[in-house]
This record gives C-alpha cells, sequence and structure tokens, in this order.
C-alpha cells in the first residue's frame, strides 16, 4: 500500500515536471505561472529542486528498507526536508545517509522524521488541514508573496522553507502561529539581506501603473460630469430634456 501511494505520488509529480511547472506542489497551471513569475529561484535551480523530489520520490518507493517508513520530502533551493516516521533511530540514520545520495543536486538535509510508529490517516488528513489553513492565511497580508514561503507539516509541527528576509519570515512565523491545531513551528530559511532588486523594480511599475489608472479613471469621472452640466445648459436654453450627445 506504501509502494502503491508513492507510485501514484511519483507519476503526478511527473507530469508536473513535464508540464514545467514551477512549484512542486503546484494545484494549477494558473498559480503555477503565478509561481514562477514570483520565485526567487532561478529556472535551473527550480527544475533542479523538481527533479530531486522525483528521484527522493522513487527511492522511498523502491528501497524495501523503507517499507516501515513514512517519508515526506519538501524540496527548496537545493536543500531537501525530510519528516515522517521511522521505527528505529538506525533506519532514520540511515535515511539521512541515503537520501544525500538520490542527487548530486542536494546541499543539505535537514531530517526531521520521528523514531515511532507510522502514523495514521486521520493525524495525516490533520496535517494537510493545517498547510492548508497556513497558505490560506498567507494571502491575506502584504509583507511577502505567499509562493515565497512552502509549507510543510508533520505532527502539527508546521515547517518553513524559503529565501527571505528576517522581516519577512517573522511575518510568516507570526501567521502560523495564529493557525489553529499547530504545536511548533520550525524556521528553515534561507535569508536575503533585502528583497531581490527585480522584485523592488516590479513593485514600483505596478504602483505607477495602479496611479495611471487611477488618474485616468479620474479624468473620464470628470468628463462626464463636464458633459452633463454642458447639457443641462443646453437644455435650459432650448426648454427641452434628454441629451443631444
Amino acid at each position: 500500500m506504501k509502494k502503491l501511494a508513492l507510485l501514484v505520488l511519483l507519476i503526478v509529480h511527473s507530469v508536473l515536471l513535464s508540464g514545467c511547472l514551477p512549484a512542486i506542489q503546484s494545484i494549477s497551471s494558473v498559480s503555477s505561472i503565478i509561481s514562477v513569475n514570483n520565485d526567487r529561484r532561478s529556472a535551473g535551480v527550480i527544475l533542479d529542486d523538481k527533479t530531486t523530489y522525483l528521484q527522493l520520490a522513487a527511492w522511498a518507493a523502491k528501497d524495501p528498507k523503507l517499507d516501515d517508513a513514512h517519508l515526506n520530502f519538501l524540496i527548496y533551493n537545493k536543500a531537501v526536508l525530510i519528516t515522517g516516521e521511522a521505527p528505529n533511530k538506525a533506519l532514520r540514520a540511515y535515511i539521512s545517509k541515503q537520501a544525500k545520495l538520490q542527487s548530486p543536486a542536494i546541499k543539505q538535509v535537514f531530517n526531521e522524521v520521528s523514531v515511532r510508529s507510522s502514523s495514521g490517516l486521520l493525524k495525516r488528513a490533520k496535517d494537510s488541514a493545517i498547510t492548508l489553513q497556513v497558505e490560506a492565511m498567507f494571502q491575506n497580508q502584504e509583507v511577502f508573496h505567499p509562493t515565497h514561503v512552502r509549507v510543510m507539516t508533520e505532527a502539527q509541527t508546521v515547517y518553513l522553507m524559503g529565501a527571505v528576509t528576517k522581516r519577512e519570515a517573522d511575518k510568516a512565523v507570526k501567521i502560523v502561529t495564529k493557525a489553529k491545531g499547530i504545536k511548533q513551528v520550525v524556521r528553515l530559511f534561507d535569508y536575503l539581506k533585502t528583497r531581490p532588486a527585480v522584485e523592488i523594480k516590479r513593485d514600483k511599475l505596478q504602483v505607477t501603473e495602479s496611479i495611471k489608472k487611477e488618474k485616468l479613471k479620474q479624468k473620464k469621472a470628470d468628463l462626464e460630469a463636464e458633459k452633463a452640466k454642458i447639457q443641462e445648459k443646453i437644455n435650459q436654453l432650448t426648454g427641452t430634456t434628454g441629451t443631444s450627445f
């Protein structure tokens, strides 16, 4: 059953990869386009991260030593987060060692696998609900773009990855702490000194365009008001009602 589930997951991610979607856990082509436009990783790193995920998923599915383990992977900027459960410390250590060998692109492995029996479907569903809740909460703020922070929940512990400034990281953590059902928040960020220059430039252009649109909207409203005044004067002079233009 574990191998079947992992195989299905592998096929899904293969489809995502062939479609050149930007995020490992993309939901739709629209959200994927938005993600690639805002992703702080280069196109090459995004591809490496996707490929690494597939390699790790394939390894987890075919390695018989992992039959009694439950593993989840989240990859960002060539760093791999592994969560889940393993029945003993020896297997946990084996997971750390073998994971690094699955892809030459891997630079770092965060092994957060717990030594205990595999979690049940109910607990996993609860973790998924927490992740969805956090991602939804990320939409209602303006400090960072939601795609800049990746989320994984395991045993009600929320792990955060991404390339962010300290201000963005603090905001993300503050949001997560307000989510229902969480026990802990773990930061696994790549910290930036400042936001990328291209984002700052893009934001300024968006503000400029917004101002232009508002001015145009106001100009149209002023013209309509002036038009109404002229029509009113014409009606007064001719003693008619309605509009002549």
